[in-house]
């Protein structure tokens, strides 16, 4: 025969309620955890993230392909065997030569950590982007390695174009990354014609050798372009490709 225990419902209720409150106070402690990850992830989507390099680089492919066709079938407005076309044609070379030794320097100060510090040394105390000044050198150069000022105008002002825009979009990155140390920086140093007066340097650096290697190996298609063109020169003079256009 089974005895009833008049505290036995209460003693029930209890257990209940004692586990209701501590499944409430672990709720209660899970709420913190789950509004710092929530908090941590909001701060990470909000948080400056560096330009992607993707759509310039496809933008600067595109003007290749466009400038290489045009090339193919133009020829400079003035006579190749003439002085002035060798003039033009080795002022363009010397122009090169600058792009690939000055962008060789450049990636000395901020090859491997280019979003991770801000360089203010080297050439980049007289210019803040370098490496699209001395590009953009390149591009003019490579117009008149062709023979024309027409081209080289071109090639010259849509590469700053592309660089300037690029430039600017970099540059909402670094003033939400470093701040108050970009604001001065940008206060003393221009975005792109170089004050060379500005110039200071420290007296030992670290440099990235990969990011040194790639950059040598991008300054050999620079230097590939002077035995293309003069093969290009050849094939229009021999007939081989047509002339639709002479630019001076």
């Amino acid at each position: 025969m089974r005895k009833f225990h008049p505290d036995a419902g209460n003693g029930t209720a209890r257990h209940i309620s004692d586990r209701s409150v501590d499944i409430g106070c672990t709720a209660w402690r899970e709420r913190p955890e789950k509004a710092s990850v929530e908090g941590t992830m909001m701060s990470a989507s909000i948080a400056p993230q560096p330009f992607n390099q993707r759509k310039r680089l496809l933008v600067v492919q595109a003007l290749s392909i466009a400038a290489i066709g045009s090339l193919l079938f133009s020829r400079p407005g003035w006579d190749e065997a003439s002085g002035l076309h060798e003039v033009v044609e080795m002022i363009g070379f010397v122009l090169i030569l600058v792009c690939i030794f000055g962008r060789l320097w450049s990636i000395l100060y901020v090859g491997g950590r280019k979003n991770s510090e801000l360089a203010v040394s080297g050439p980049y105390s007289i210019t803040r982007n370098p490496l699209y000044l001395f590009s953009t050198i390149g591009a003019f150069g490579i117009g008149l390695m062709f023979g024309s000022l027409i081209v080289a105008a071109a090639l010259g002002v849509c590469t700053y174009a592309v660089f300037g825009m690029t430039a600017r979009k970099e540059e909402t990155f670094l003033r939400g990354k470093f701040g108050p140390e970009f604001e001065a920086y940008v206060a003393r140093t221009p975005r792109f014609w170089p004050k060379p007066w500005l110039y200071q340097d420290k007296h030992h650096h670290t440099f990235s050798t990969n990011a040194l290697r790639s950059t040598f190996f991008d300054a050999l298609y620079f230097l590939a372009i002077f035995p293309a063109i003069e093969g290009i020169e050849y094939l229009q003079v021999a007939g081989y490709l047509p002339t639709f256009f002479w630019l001076f």
